[in-house]
């Protein structure tokens, strides 16, 4: 299974873009905080993804997937932290965590098929 072929990859990747977009004008002192932990989050979804297509075997690849969910949790996390803290505005702050409510419900989705080839 190539893991640019899947559309929680895609979503994935789509979210690691929004996020880098988004955190341009949290502040500078945030650079090496928040801002970081949001990107390295971000950047991990997608490629845990790609890490556990090329595995050998969908048990592999069910628990990259998993960590991949580990860290949209985390990401939830730090938009709302970031939101109350006014980093982000109420538009931003829904955008992404509907973002991140898609990509989990797709990740939800292949761990549940993959389980089910077994």
């Amino acid at each position: 299974m190539n893991h640019k072929d899947l559309d929680v990859w895609k979503s994935a990747l789509q979210l690691t873009e929004d996020f880098y977009k988004k955190t341009v004008d949290f502040p500078k002192h945030e650079q090496f905080g928040i801002v970081s932990q949001l990107r390295r989050a971000a950047v991990s979804v997608p490629t845990n993804i790609a890490e556990g297509a090329a595995r050998n075997g969908d048990k592999e690849f069910i628990q990259f997937l998993y960590i991949s969910l580990g860290s949209l949790a985390e990401l939830e996390t730090l938009i709302i932290l970031s939101h109350k803290v006014g980093y982000l505005d109420d538009a931003n702050h829904d955008d992404l965590l509907s973002s991140i409510t898609q990509c989990s419900k797709l990740t939800y989705g292949l761990i549940k098929y993959l389980k089910s080839k077994e």
